[in-house]
Order: C-alpha cells, then structure tokens, then sequence
C-alpha cells in the first residue's frame, strides 16, 4: 500500500509492504496528523499553541501531549545552552521543530500496534521505517538532482536539517541570527522524536553541532559544514 498526502505543510507518504494491511490504519495515521496540525500548529490562532501563546490558556490548562512536547522543547534547549529555543525574543511560541519528529513517531506508533511489521513513513524527507532494510537518500546540500549518500535503515529513522528548503530558517537562539556553520546535518536514531529534534538543535549550534550531535546515544551523523567538508561518525548505516 502506498498512500501520499499534504499535510503540516508538507508531502507525506507511507508504504507498507505486508502482505495483510489492517483496515483503517492508514486513515488513522493521517487522521492524527491532521489533529495534530490543528492543535499544535502557530500559524492558526485557534490552535492549543496559539492559544497558550496568548495567555488565553495557563500552562497548568494544557493538555498532556502539549507538556510533553513543551518539555522536550525545554530538555533540547537546555542541553544547547540556549541555541536550540522555541520562544525566540519577538516571536511567538513555535515548537515546530519538535513537533514534526514526535507527532509522525507517534503515528509509527500507530502502525505497529495495529501489527503493522514493514513500512516506511516519509514526512518532508524526514522518514522512520520498520522492518527493513530501507534505502533512504539524503539530498546534496547544493544539487536539488543529487544524493550525497544513501543510509540503509531496518528499524529507525533519518531526519535532516538544512539550508536548502527554507533557507535561513534555523536561528541560533543564544544570538537571534540564522544558523549559518552548516549546509546540512542529517541524524540517524532509534526514533523520529530524537532524530529530528537533534538535526535541528545541532544546525542551531553551528560547526559544534556535529561533536555535540554524535556524541549523544545511539546517533549517527553525517554532516557538511559551512566550508562543504563531510564528516560522518563512524557507525553511520551507508548503504553499499
């Protein structure tokens, strides 16, 4: 089965190879995308993050999913020493860089409890897949027709951080200017909570990102620095 939908503000795709596919579990997978859109989203004033942004709710009124992705915001922003922040001075509440990871982890999630064993979730290029091995392309930082390398995964994810999308998007929160010390960092981890929210917290941190990023348990790194050096860790799972 292979389906594609927009959602978040991006392409998102599952495939699942079993031979059996339970009824359902794909439009719970994006039914709870979608949820999460409205409820976490900055952008729409009515959202749950919107509205605690405004003061409109306290922080002891928030629901569960939010304190737990408020607090993963806060444990990243802490071990940045203030680089990775989702409440940059003159901006509103925008805890997006943790919200893609987790929400699409919990979607995961979905799948394999309905006993869903092979799969591979792709949102906006950052994927987790189960019951492998998936080849998976990470993007040349310069060439939109190009891969730099191909990481094969069995049970995990791949998230990358780079200038190419968005441009300048990621702002270093202990100066409040863009991140600029690297086109691209990719993160290789047992999930997409964590490989996601580190590929963002180490772009914010510039070159250092790449020592500080592998040096947590259980990544792998492969990254091209503002001067196009590549450096991977040594564990990185390069397809052959």
């Amino acid at each position: 089965m292979h389906r594609v939908e927009h959602v978040m503000g991006f392409p998102v795709s599952l495939r699942i190879d079993d031979d059996h596919v339970p009824d359902g579990v794909a439009d719970a997978v994006f039914a709870w995308l979608r949820e999460v859109d409205e409820r976490f989203s900055p952008f729409k004033a009515h959202s749950e993050v919107s509205r605690l942004d405004r003061g409109d709710i306290g922080a002891d009124g928030i629901s569960d999913d939010l304190a737990e992705v408020l607090d993963l915001c806060e444990r990243y922003r802490a071990e940045t020493a203030g680089a990775f922040d989702v409440r940059l001075p003159g901006r509103g509440l925008d805890p997006c860089a943790v919200v893609k990871g987790w929400s699409v982890q919990r979607a995961a999630r979905l799948l394999t409890e309905a006993g869903v064993r092979r799969f591979c979730l792709n949102a906006g290029g950052d994927v987790v897949a189960a019951g492998g091995p998936w080849r998976v392309g990470v993007r040349h930082p310069e060439r939109a027709d190009r891969v730099c390398v191909v990481l094969e995964i069995t049970d995990g994810a791949v998230a990358t951080s780079a200038r190419y999308e968005r441009g300048d998007h990621i702002v270093d929160g202990r100066t409040g200017r863009p991140a600029t010390g690297l086109l691209s960092l990719t993160v290789v981890a047992p999930t997409l909570t964590e490989a996601d929210a580190t590929a963002t917290a180490a772009f914010a941190l510039g070159a250092d990102g790449i020592a500080w990023a592998a040096a947590r348990a259980g990544c792998e790194v492969f990254a091209v620095d503002g001067e196009r050096r590549v450096r991977s860790t040594e564990g990185l799972p390069v397809a052959a």
